[in-house]
């Protein structure tokens, strides 16, 4: 027989960031492992906007879409990964890949999202030296 599941302690206890947002885009979830990714507490990132992660070139389109995810209850990243651009809070740029799945009222009304986010800013910068130093590599031998 399975144990209940504490679901608060899960979501401390993970490694990846999990991060939920009310229909307006207003953080109402942070977990330790997203104040550890993006630099913000828990106290500084809750009620803000998700703008707070977002560079401000990406801001529209990722509105837009939000918007469109609420307005029509599907989304195409609950099983695909996307990897975009975020900011921290000194406002490094980090590499993010997350996946979304949409939250429910018991009335079955889109109240959220909740984001799975891991930080791959040190993996893309690796995967970016090692395309550079190919493409060097294959300018030196003619390829």
């Amino acid at each position: 027989m399975q144990a209940a599941i504490d679901f608060q302690q899960l979501v401390n206890a993970i490694g990846d960031a999990v991060v939920i947002s009310d229909k307006h885009g207003a953080i109402t979830l942070w977990n330790p492992a997203a104040q550890r990714i993006f630099g913000f507490t828990q106290e500084e990132a809750l009620g803000q906007s998700l703008d707070l992660i977002i560079p401000e070139r990406l801001r529209g389109r990722h509105w837009e879409g939000y918007e469109k995810t609420m307005a029509t209850g599907q989304t195409r990243y609950g099983n695909d990964l996307l990897r975009v651009p975020a900011l921290h809070k000194d406002g490094r740029a980090l590499s993010i890949a997350f996946t979304v799945a949409l939250l429910y009222s018991d009335e079955r009304e889109l109240t959220g999202i909740v984001a799975v986010i891991r930080d791959e800013t040190a993996r893309f910068q690796e995967d970016r030296t090692l395309r550079k130093r190919i493409a060097e590599l294959e300018a030196r031998v003619g390829a």
